[in-house]
């Protein structure tokens, strides 16, 4: 389960040591974690321990509860929402595995630095036969070029971290022992920042993606 620290005046959330599927727990505690942040406003690194970072959506539940199906992406995408906009600077610093929405949820941070010796960046909805849903497809778009979104949506492929680093997935690369002190090295100079005004630049830079997350209309 989550759990949320400081180091050097940033905040340091780590979601867990297992493979950290979007579980209702996993949710339901990266909510109240962020719910603290915001409260306390000073940037944001989210990492895990192990192998995975995070292997995204849980879709054994989701095989056992076909109809709650809806419900759980909404909540899903409302949390990719919530971390594309928030108010603090945030980065991924992603330790392992990124798979489906766990790889979203990276793509939401500011910012990614990527384990360089282990784990895949992968979008794997081809080869899983699971389309992506209007907003991860904005929020994987808002991020990417053009023909990079094309290279990493369409193919399935997985990318290891300097892969990752030269299409544009990730911003940097780390050896394991330097990962989490270079991504907390990127943001802590950004603390001090206005959190409303951040907010607003980050809600308008990313206005479309957000409201397809949210599945609010589009404005007209």
């Amino acid at each position: 389960m989550s759990i949320l620290t400081e180091h050097d005046g940033v905040h340091v959330l780590t979601i867990g040591a297992t493979e950290n599927r979007f579980t209702a727990d996993l949710l339901t505690a990266i909510d109240e974690a962020l719910d603290h942040v915001e409260a306390a406003p000073a940037p944001l690194v989210t990492v895990a321990e192990g192998k995975f970072f995070s292997n995204g959506l849980d879709l054994d539940w989701v095989l056992a509860n076909p109809d709650e199906l809806g419900p759980y992406s909404a909540r899903v995408e409302a949390l990719l929402a919530r971390f594309l906009t928030l108010p603090v600077p945030t980065v991924a610093a992603v330790n392992g595995h990124a798979f489906g929405a766990g790889a979203m949820l990276a793509m939401a941070h500011d910012w990614r630095v990527m384990r360089a010796d282990r784990g895949y960046f992968c979008f794997p909805e081809v080869d899983i036969r699971i389309p992506f849903t209007p907003g991860m497809a904005a929020l994987i778009q808002a991020k990417l070029t053009p023909r990079a979104a094309l290279d990493s949506m369409a193919t399935g492929r997985r990318y290891g971290g300097a892969e990752a680093e030269a299409i544009g997935l990730v911003d940097a690369t780390a050896t394991d022992d330097r990962l989490l002190a270079d991504a907390v090295a990127r943001v802590a100079p950004l603390a001090g920042k206005d959190a409303p005004t951040l907010g607003a630049i980050k809600s308008t830079m990313y206005a479309d993606a957000a409201r397809a997350l949210r599945h609010e209309q589009p404005q007209t």
